[in-house]
C-alpha cells in the first residue's frame, strides 16, 4: 500500500546498536533480505525517535502530530533487478505512544504499531527512556545515555564518521504488512544528516536480551548515536 509523503522534524533520535553473529540473524529475516555485515558481524538495534510536526507534505506544520516511537531493526542488504546490492533495514517490531499510529494499521507508517507507554527524561546532555506498559516489570527498552565525543574503544566502528556513513546508507526500511507476509518499504530522506556519539550507562532490551533468540555469546551491545532537530521526509518505496 502506498502512503503519502510525510514530512516533519526528528526532534530526537537514538540509535542503540548491537553486533550479532550473522548465523543467528539470518533466520529472523524475510526473503530476499540478508544481514549487512561489518567485520564479520551483523548490526541490529533499536531506533528510539521523537517525531514532531508530522503531517502529509503540503500541509502547514500546525496540522502535525507528535509522538514517541521505537523500532527494533536489522541492517540488511539485497539484490535489485539489475543484480546490484542495495542496503537498508528490516524492522521487526514498531512501538508508539500515539494511538493514531497504532490504530491506523500501517496507513501512516508501514507495519503494525504496538501502542506502548514511553517514559522519557530528556535533559539535553543526558537522556533516559523506558518503553513498556506500567504493569510490566520487564520493559521492552530501558536505557540511560549521555553525550560524549567518541565511540567506545571496543566498537566495531573505528570512528564516528564510519558509523555515521553506515547508518546513513540504511535509509530504506522494510516492515511486514499487518496480517500479511508482504513487505512494505519506507525511505527516510534527510538532507542534513548529522550524528553525535553517546555514552551508554545502562541498557536493557527484553528483545535483544532474550537468550532463546540470541544465545549467550552471539550478541553484544556496540555503541549508540544521537540525532537532534533534523527536518526530514518519509516516502513510500517498493519492496525488493
Amino acid at each position: 500500500m502506498k502512503i503519502p509523503t510525510i514530512t516533519g522534524i526528528i526532534r530526537r533520535r537514538l540509535l542503540m546498536n548491537y553486533r550479532i553473529d550473522p548465523d543467528v540473524v539470518r533466520p529472523l529475516l524475510p526473503t530476499p533480505l540478508a544481514p549487512k555485515l561489518i567485520n564479520g558481524y551483523s548490526i541490529a538495534g533499536i531506533c528510539l525517535i521523537r517525531l514532531e510536526e508530522i503531517r502529509p507534505k503540503g500541509l502547514p506544520s500546525f496540522f502535525g502530530i507528535s509522538s514517541e516511537n521505537s523500532a527494533h531493526r536489522f541492517a540488511v542488504e539485497w539484490k535489485d533487478e539489475e543484480g546490484d546490492t542495495q542496503e537498508g533495514v528490516f524492522v521487526s517490531r514498531r512501538d508508539t505512544n500515539a494511538r493514531l499510529n497504532s490504530l491506523s494499521g500501517g496507513r501512516i507508517f508501514p507495519g503494525e504499531h504496538q501502542h506502548t507507554r514511553f517514559d522519557v527524561e530528556d535533559l539535553g546532555k543526558t537522556v533516559s527512556i523506558r518503553v513498556g506498559n506500567e504493569s510490566s516489570s520487564d520493559p521492552l527498552v530501558h536505557l540511560n545515555v549521555s553525550e560524549t565525543d567518541e565511540l567506545p574503544a571496543d566498537s566495531l566502528f573505528r570512528t564516528l564518521a564510519e558509523s555515521s556513513r553506515f547508518f546513513e546508507a540504511g535509509s530504506i526500511g522494510f516492515s511486514v504488512r499487518p496480517k500479511s507476509c508482504q513487505l512494505e518499504g519506507l525511505h527516510l530522506e534527510v538532507k542534513d544528516w548529522k550524528v553525535s556519539a553517546l555514552q551508554t550507562e545502562f541498557i536493557r532490551s527484553s528483545y535483544f536480551d532474550d537468550r532463546t533468540t540470541f544465545p549467550a555469546g552471539s550478541i553484544q551491545f556496540d555503541h549508540a548515536l544521537l540525532m537532534r532537530d533534523i527536518p526530514h521526509q518519509w516516502h513510500s518505496c517498493s519492496a525488493p
